[in-house]
């Protein structure tokens, strides 16, 4: 008789099977690896090479990708940003690459989905030679990054290039085209200096795993204006134009926070219908830049975030989305007027006539400064 065999090692390692009974009681074993020579089970294992280690951590990072990617109508997607060394990691990508494409080819039939992958150097690069740059009076420029992508279809992978393309304009500065219809190789300039690089790379994938849809249905997960607009004013707290006209005369007594009117129509609609006396006018297009705190365009009386701000435009449309905007800047106390100008005008409150709001803006006019100083912000 003789002992049961031993279950295979996943590891690829060691078998151990039994030798023939010899008659006196004792019994030989010896060890299969996995190179299929004989060898006994106190002999040393075969030394481990780089190689061998690089395919196994090439493997293990292609099989958590694989695990922790996401699925977009049905397609898994993924995104690797390495930051290695530059001169190696273009190799060591593309062995990632390789396991992570056979990895996903053996899963393909289980999963029934496609993939799209993408692996990319973000080696940072070194510092420029300044010696050279003396010298030569030119600075050496660092060699651009190598990016792969994969995926399970050639439409798949062409529309991952075509995105990333678009989203990299004037970076990429090659490309080696689709490498066996599933494969394409780039490069590009300084990518992953940027803390956007990663998300832009994200978005591409995400993009690109879409199903094409009807061009004439909204996709999925987007929303009208009106409802856009609907959304935005459920955070506020909206005023008349007289509530309004009572806040900026108590000067923000109530909050204990100063108030400033803003008026954020384009300087055409103001020459031609009127302004607001007194207004501080930021046109749209540069309307959280002026009043963001934290940017270095603000202006002086956005110093602080609990400013009321209470915004108008013509009719009071634009002029909700704008104050929820400022309010997503930490600017809580933002709001608008109902109705906008016209409300206000309605009302019988100041007003700026057009040819008022004309000589402001010539500079003609001393009566109305705070117009005139809004009027060049």
């Amino acid at each position: 008789m003789s002992a049961p065999h031993n279950a295979y090692h996943p590891g690829g390692l060691q078998v151990t099977k039994s030798a023939p009974y010899r008659g006196d009681g004792v019994s030989t074993t010896s060890t299969q690896s996995q190179y299929g020579d004989d060898r006994r089970a106190d002999a040393p294992l075969p030394r481990r090479t780089l190689t061998d280690v690089h395919n196994q951590v090439a493997h293990e990072m292609a099989v958590r990708a694989i695990t922790k990617a996401e699925v977009v109508d049905g397609c898994k997607i993924g995104v690797i940003l390495s930051m290695g060394d530059q001169s190696s990691e273009a190799a060591f990508l593309r062995l990632v690459a390789d396991h992570m494409a056979a990895e996903m080819r053996l899963r393909l039939g289980r999963v029934g989905a496609g993939w799209l992958f993408i692996l990319a150097d973000g080696s940072p690069h070194p510092p420029p030679d300044l010696t050279a740059s003396v010298s030569t009076g030119k600075g050496s420029k660092p060699p651009p990054n190598v990016i792969f992508i994969l995926g399970a279809t050639e439409e798949l992978v062409q529309r991952g290039a075509l995105l990333t393309c678009s989203k990299f304009v004037g970076r990429v500065v090659d490309f080696l085209g689709l490498d066996e219809r599933t494969f394409w190789t780039g490069l590009v300039r300084n990518l992953g200096d940027s803390i956007y690089d990663e998300a832009a790379l994200w978005d591409v994938v995400r993009k690109a795993a879409r199903k094409p849809i009807d061009p004439l249905l909204p996709p999925p997960g987007s929303v009208s204006i009106d409802q856009m607009l609907a959304g935005a004013r459920a955070k506020l707290q909206r005023v008349t134009p007289n509530q309004a006209y009572r806040e900026l005369q108590a000067n923000g007594a109530a909050l204990g926070a100063p108030v400033i009117l803003v008026d954020i129509r384009p300087q055409a609609q103001r020459e031609k219908h009127g302004g607001i006396k007194g207004a501080l006018c930021i046109e749209r297009n540069v309307l959280e830049w002026r009043l963001d705190p934290r940017s270095d365009a603000r202006l002086p009386v956005a110093d602080r975030y609990d400013l009321v701000v209470i915004v108008v435009c013509q009719e009071g449309y634009t002029s909700s989305l704008a104050a929820y905007s400022l309010q997503q800047l930490g600017l809580l106390n933002a709001t608008d007027i109902i109705g906008g100008y016209e409300a206000w005008r309605l009302a019988g409150l100041p007003v700026d006539t057009p040819e008022e709001v004309i000589l402001a803006s010539q500079g003609r006019d001393q009566r109305s400064l705070a117009s005139r100083a809004g009027s060049v912000v």
